[in-house]
């Protein structure tokens, strides 16, 4: 019979199948949980006498099974130490919770992923006591689908100090990540009879994927030099999806006669603008282009997250939206998730309002400033290699010289190396005949192994082995 166990130490579900007594039952159950698995090695056992209360034997049958899987070599015992999984030798599965994770690049440069070896540890534990500190038990309780109240308000005061963004907490509306605020919108807008959006070409794939399959047919509004064409956006257009302060993955801005193009489209047919603020806390030299969205806040959906800034772990973003789409995304909230999970957005709201969150992001625009300084002195010694965008972001676009190899090529030397990166062409709708590139980011990996992965990329452009760094 099924049985459970609870003391100091564990819980545990088992079989004990008493029909050849109870000892040689408890034996049995505790050897095939040890060979399934389900007991790993190093686990505590209860004590004799806990165990025996909580299963209704007596202590000396549960000392005698003890004794007996510690004479088979399934258990270990130590005075004052207690008894434990031993290290089972011959065949044993590994336990039925051990997955192995997925292989990591040994270089990775892929653009838009953060050093997250410069997470600010103490920072996040010093907001987080302080949120614990002073938490009602409502904390603990179901969250608000919009957002707790703390984020929104702190994120108003920030976004309208650092972004130009124009807002109230009322009209925010927190997301477990920019994905899940892209999807939620999307679904409102195609809900609404929206059909047809204006894309940027290139963009990124994966979230043109998700206007897509929320229903929308999309439009590709092609990127030159100036940022998105905008002059080319119609009446059938029911949304524009942008990146206007840094463009993904061009790395251009978009100009201000664009921007003011861009208003007046929206203005005149309805449209609306959804402004991506990508890289929007990166920029190196010169004070940030202010957000799109306080220029034309009924217009605008503003999207924001610290995927980039704190960690793409921490599943929290936001939308600050026009008044008449609040309700509605909110609404779609609630029916997919309730709510974002309440103490990181507390922790969040502490790290803003303390101003720890601006000095951990001057401190990380500092040292990918470097990092890009670095990357660029590197592209200037290869003839043909260009690097484009301004001095934002954390990834550059470098595109290669004629007769050089393809790009598919060049990504698969890449991959045999151990090194990631991303292609241009496949951020096209239509990778034919487009212009081929590499997106090279310097932001991800630490510090010290940083001038490796450099090494690394540059070998393959040169088409030879990467020379050897003493200590790397």
């Amino acid at each position: 019979m099924p049985k459970h166990w609870s003391g100091s130490r564990l819980d545990l579900h088992i079989s004990l199948d008493t029909a050849g007594g109870r000892r040689s039952g408890l034996e049995s159950a505790l050897r095939t949980a040890i060979r399934e698995g389900r007991l790993a090695a190093g686990t505590l056992l209860p004590s004799t006498r806990g165990l025996a209360r909580e299963l209704g034997l007596s202590r000396g049958t549960v000392s005698a099974a003890y004794d007996q899987l510690v004479e088979e070599g399934y258990l270990t015992t130590r005075p004052g130490s207690g008894t434990s999984v031993a290290a089972v030798p011959g065949g044993t599965r590994e336990p039925a919770h051990h997955v192995p994770a997925p292989a990591a690049p040994r270089h990775d440069l892929r653009p838009g992923l953060p050093d997250v070896s410069a997470f600010p540890v103490r920072a996040w534990l010093a907001s987080t006591r302080r949120v614990l500190a002073r938490a009602r038990p409502e904390v603990f309780g179901a969250g608000d689908p919009q957002g707790r109240i703390e984020l929104r308000a702190a994120l108003a005061g920030y976004l309208g100090r650092t972004r130009g963004v124009i807002t109230t907490p009322d009209r925010i509306v927190v997301t477990s990540g920019y994905h899940q605020g892209l999807g939620l919108l999307c679904g409102v807008l195609v809900a609404g009879g929206a059909r047809t959006a204006a894309v940027e070409d290139p963009s990124h794939d994966v979230f043109r994927d998700v206007v897509r399959r929320a229903g929308f047919t999309v439009r590709a509004l092609p990127v030159d030099a100036h940022g998105a064409r905008t002059q080319e956006l119609t009446h059938r257009d029911a949304a524009a999806f942008l990146t206007p302060a840094h463009q993904y993955p061009t790395g251009v801005p978009l100009r201000p006669g664009r921007r003011q193009a861009l208003c007046a489209w929206a203005r005149s047919t309805g449209g609306l603008i959804v402004e991506d603020d990508y890289d929007g806390e990166y920029r190196y030299d010169r004070q940030p282009v202010g957000a799109l969205q306080g220029v034309a806040p009924d217009q605008v959906v503003y999207c924001g997250t610290v995927s980039k800034t704190l960690g793409p772990a921490l599943r929290l973003a936001w939308m600050v939206l026009p008044p008449h789409l609040v309700e509605p995304v909110t609404r779609a909230k609630r029916h997919a998730d309730q709510y974002t999970e309440t103490l990181g957005q507390l922790v969040l709201a502490d790290l803003i309002t303390t101003h720890a969150y601006d000095r951990h992001i001057r401190a990380a625009r500092l040292r990918y400033r470097r990092r890009r300084e670095l990357l660029l002195g590197r592209v200037a010694t290869v003839p043909g290699l260009v690097a484009h965008g301004v001095p934002a972001g954390l990834h550059t676009l470098v595109t290669l010289p004629p007769g050089a190899p393809a790009e598919d090529d060049l990504l698969a030397r890449c991959d045999r190396r151990g090194l990631a990166v991303r292609g241009l062409t496949e951020l096209h709708h239509d990778p034919d005949g487009r212009p081929q590139g590499l997106l090279v980011g310097f932001a991800a990996p630490s510090e010290r192994a940083y001038p490796a992965a450099l090494d690394a990329l540059f070998a393959v452009l040169a088409d030879r082995d990467a020379p050897a760094r003493p200590g790397v």
